[in-house]
């Protein structure tokens, strides 16, 4: 059943990376692209959760990808929020 929930957290994951795909080809937007990466580096660990039959336990070497996703949609939020110097 674990496996099930894994796969279909992926799905929704994957799905929402390309709804951001689908925003940023319409507004060429930078935080979009990083919330596309985000989202399918989510889909991935996800994934390999699943595959692999790691535990939630927060030692596996899974987590630090998961943490690298969170990491791009702060990266999104900051690159968003800075002042821009135009020309």
């Amino acid at each position: 059943m674990e496996d099930y929930l894994y796969g279909a957290i992926a799905t929704a994951c994957a799905v929402a990376g390309l709804l951001f795909l689908r925003f940023y080809r319409r507004t060429h937007d930078r935080f979009f692209l990083y919330f596309v990466a985000s989202f399918w580096l989510e889909a991935v660990t996800r994934t390999c959760a699943a595959f692999l039959d790691l535990s939630d336990s927060g030692d596996s070497p899974i987590f630090v990808l998961r943490i690298v996703a969170y990491g791009l949609i702060l990266a999104a939020i900051f690159d968003k929020n800075l002042p821009r110097r135009h020309p």
